[in-house]
């Protein structure tokens, strides 16, 4: 990594980790610290990019109103026809509904 003047501290790293309950151990934090800031750094490299002040905002083919918002698509109910197939493939069902497991959740302080 090249910058680590302004790379993600490791206490506030594990503070995110215990934070978003994740169940991590020490190499895989490792691991994910490091992606991070290696993201972080390809971040400030892009931002030190000098752009003129009057260049447009790309849109990638999204078409924006005046407001700034793409236009809202119009919802569309289209009945799903296979259903069995993809209640076949579940673990468990219980009156036509797939049964998932409960998420352990730990109380924050």
């Amino acid at each position: 990594m090249k910058n680590t003047e302004n790379s993600i501290p490791r206490d506030v790293f594990d503070h995110l980790v215990d934070l978003a309950a994740f169940a991590l151990g020490e190499d895989e934090k490792n691991y994910l610290h490091d992606q991070m800031n290696h993201q972080l750094n390809a971040i400030q490299e892009l931002e030190a990019i000098p752009l003129p002040d009057d260049l447009p905002t790309t849109t990638h083919g999204v078409e924006y109103g005046d407001d700034g918002k793409p236009a809202l698509r119009n919802d569309e109910w289209v009945a799903c026809t296979n259903t069995q197939e993809i209640l076949t493939q579940a673990p468990e069902l219980q009156d036509g509904y797939i049964v998932v497991p409960d998420i352990p959740t730990k109380e924050l302080e």
